[in-house]
């Protein structure tokens, strides 16, 4: 197994990168509303060499290098930064993900906001913790009483019509709904029980990998739009992350 501590000293030092603002205002576009910026480059660089450098033998899946690969054996799976449109507008609500999968199973996820030093860390059967003090998900079993999380999936604005009119209801069975424009940051809320639950449609692998763990570890669950299990097998799904009490509910008013 990884030594987590140095691995989370590692991630920290991505911190000096978002302060670089000549390098944020770099930006390329790789499609509709999807950008990327310097920042996203040297994070994800810097983490593909230190890792490489402390593991050798594990593999390297980056959103900004990502190539079609599949997730096998051991493999880290990295999200230089989650929230690049946030990062752009000045917006403080963009985080590194970094998990490491093992034979199709998420075995450590580390969730780190550059910002507030906020960093999420969950190993497999060892519990989920919030700047190592453990962490839960809400006990809140109710709609009405629970605060939801939602994704917009900007890159695909043919959806924007279902996923509003799903919104919608949400929004009128529960307390209120929420945004960060950050996937891995919304799962981490979920699993530290500051929202009940998080949905969006078509999310990459390295958005919700760290997260689907740290939820997990924190008493909750994760799965596709249907209720089925989220698979590495597949590098994009529909998500529906809950306290373990909502996602039935939810899923069955996406579904209506």
């Amino acid at each position: 197994m990884v030594e987590t501590e140095k691995i989370i000293e590692v991630v920290k030092r991505t911190k000096p990168f978002f302060r670089d603002r000549e390098a944020v205002g770099n930006i390329r576009v790789k499609g509709l509303a999807d950008y990327a910026t310097q920042v996203d480059d040297g994070v994800q660089k810097f983490l593909a060499e230190e890792l490489k450098k402390m593991y050798p033998d594990i593999g390297f899946l980056g959103e900004e290098s990502y190539a079609g690969e599949q997730v096998s054996g051991r493999m880290w799976i990295v999200d230089p930064v989650d929230g690049t449109t946030n990062l752009i507008h000045h917006y403080r609500q963009s985080v590194v993900s970094v998990a490491l999968a093992s034979e199709g199973e998420i075995v450590l996820g580390i969730i780190y906001h550059p910002y507030t030093e906020e960093l999420y860390c969950a190993e497999a059967g060892k519990g989920a913790y919030k700047n190592g003090v453990p962490i839960h998900v809400s006990p809140v079993k109710e709609l009405s009483h629970s605060l939801i999380a939602v994704g917009t999936s900007p890159y695909y604005h043919e959806y924007a019509a279902d996923n509003f009119a799903v919104f919608q209801k949400i929004f009128l069975q529960c307390e209120d709904i929420r945004r960060s424009g950050s996937a891995a940051f919304d799962l981490a809320h979920v699993a530290e029980g500051s929202t009940e639950a998080y949905f969006e449609r078509n999310l990459k692998i390295w958005d919700y990998a760290a997260g689907l763990l740290l939820i997990r570890e924190a008493g909750g669950d994760v799965t596709d739009y249907e209720g089925n299990p989220i698979r590495l097998t597949s590098t994009i799904n529909n998500i529906v992350a809950d306290n373990g009490h909502l996602g039935e509910e939810i899923r069955a008013i996406i579904n209506e």
